[in-house]
């Protein structure tokens, strides 16, 4: 997770160090302070036992001086000190802290990936992982993660922190092509199944240009390129709903591949349908065109067509207690927001923390128990309120739920009432009877659309993230405001979760 102090190479690098320096620092901080132990005040001296600990941290590779003063310059004063006492209370400690940490300690990582060599689940690649909801949702049914990708740093960085069962050489920044192109040196086993969403952004109309054939989607045709040289048992492809004039077309691509490996030549059905989340027990009405595709040889050994998989995937979910708002919004803590620029990287006890003391428990109700699976989760991630200034402040205190910027209340405030026509639900306050309107990527450049139905302020990405059904304990790095691009950019995990389910039962 840390990167060797004499082997960062570039801001980016530097970055995400400090990043993961300071989540460090927040983890020992908020174990202090649920423990009642005094955490500030540890020594921040660098001794043997601390030298061996920032070893085992992969932060240092000896116990050179060079390495302090280049850690130092890194980190910088009083982030330096702050985090060489973490460290010293991390050692003072660690029996209490148990698993607290097993996340961004290389040793635990390490241990965690050797029991997940020793599971025999099926074998997936997640090709455009994101911050990994899709995966997430696969991993909590049995599959192995083979390989996952992305371009995007910043969600490679967040999927390596909650997915510590992979190894990091096996969590890929880089573009689809350049790996499709040299497979031969990224695939090592055989895969079962090859899950993702590449973007497809050229929408012909009227069948006038088959959709592959448009340069901006280029990324699908790679997408399609891999399967034909892994070819996988199955493959689950999901894309936004708009994709769905164009379903046709992409049934033409799978039912076009065919491979001939050996003495046997594999080929593709495929299926598809719109499946909503809030059909599976989220609580958000979120659409995603999912395309099921079944190798030949598995569809007649097993008997079963991709219509049949969705079909049976449908059945399951209506068994499925519905969840709305309300339900994701419960049982965390309240805050009020910012007020003042600048200050969403700021923790405090009013507008929330990055890393904050969970006040209940995790599981108090029926949706918290289907996210977090019944775990008692002890600590809440990224619930921090976005800053509000003054007019926003006025609407979304007027505003009552489910009315929009259209409503005559805020009509003397409005900054786009000239353009009502094009912006009406620019601000919208949520309804909290109803599942959540969809969570989107959107929410990185203003939260208007999403504001708090009982508080006067947007939602934070705690609640977006939960609303999206992503544990209380998956914790989103990067700048603030990248964190609602990946949570906004994900498949709901619970709906994931249920379509790993199925289609479990015909792999092993």
């Amino acid at each position: 997770m840390f990167r060797y102090i004499n082997k960062i190479e570039n801001t980016r690098e530097k970055k995400f160090f400090i990043e993961k320096a300071n989540l460090f620092i927040k983890l020992i901080n908020v174990f202090a302070q649920k423990n009642n132990l005094v955490a500030s005040g540890v020594n921040s001296g660098v001794y043997g036992d601390t030298i061996k600990r920032l070893k085992e941290l992969e932060i240092f590779e000896s116990n050179s001086e060079d390495e302090q003063k280049k850690l130092l310059k890194v980190l910088k004063e009083p982030l330096y000190s702050e985090f060489i006492s973490a460290v010293n209370y991390n050692l003072k400690h660690h029996i209490l802290i148990g698993d607290l940490l097993n996340n961004i300690d290389p040793r635990k990582r390490k241990i965690i990936q050797e029991k997940s060599k020793k599971k025999t689940g099926p074998k997936t690649i997640d090709f455009f992982c994101g911050a990994g909801g899709l995966s997430l949702g696969f991993s909590q049914e049995g599959f192995q993660i083979d390989l996952a990708n992305d371009y995007e740093d910043v969600c490679i960085e967040t999927f390596k922190y909650n997915h510590p069962e992979v190894p990091d050489n096996r969590v890929i920044l880089g573009d689809i092509r350049e790996i499709v192109d040299n497979l031969e040196n990224y695939i090592v086993n055989d895969i079962d199944v090859v899950i993702g969403g590449p973007p497809c952004q050229g929408f012909s109309s009227a069948n006038q240009q088959r959709i592959i054939d448009d340069p901006r989607n280029e990324l699908y045709k790679y997408y399609l390129k891999a399967i034909e040289k892994i070819t996988p048992k199955i493959v689950v492809m999901e894309n936004v709903k708009g994709m769905l004039p164009y379903a046709l077309q992409v049934v033409e691509d799978y039912k076009n591949i065919s491979v001939k490996k050996g003495n046997k030549t594999y080929s593709y059905s495929v299926d598809y349908k719109v499946l909503v989340s809030s059909d599976f027990g989220v609580a958000q009405k979120r659409q995603r065109l999912i395309f099921i595709a079944i190798r030949n040889d598995i569809s007649e050994k097993r008997k079963i067509t991709p219509s049949d998989i969705i079909e049976e995937i449908e059945s399951g979910y209506r068994k499925n207690r519905d969840h709305v708002l309300r339900d994701a919004l419960e049982f965390i803590k309240p805050l009020d927001a910012p007020r003042i620029k600048n200050m969403t990287e700021v923790d405090d006890e009013i507008t929330g923390k990055k890393v904050d003391v969970n006040q209940f428990e995790g599981n108090e109700s029926s949706y918290l128990k289907l996210i977090n699976e019944g775990r008692k989760i002890d600590y809440v991630f990224n619930h921090k309120a976005r800053y509000t200034n003054d007019i926003n402040y006025e609407i979304y205190g007027t505003l009552e739920q489910g009315e929009d910027g259209t409503s005559e209340k805020i009509k003397h405030v409005m900054p786009y009432k000239h353009r009502n026509h094009i912006f009406k639900d620019k601000y919208f306050k949520l309804v909290e009877d109803k599942p959540s309107r969809t969570i989107t990527a959107h929410l990185k450049m203003d939260c208007h659309s999403h504001i708090h139905p009982r508080q006067v302020r947007s939602i934070t990405p705690r609640e977006a993230a939960r609303i999206q059904s992503f544990p209380d304990d998956y914790v989103f790095l990067g700048a603030y405001l990248k964190t609602y691009m990946q949570i906004g950019n994900a498949v709901p995990p619970v709906m994931a979760r249920e379509i790993a389910k199925v289609l479990k039962k015909y792999i092993i």
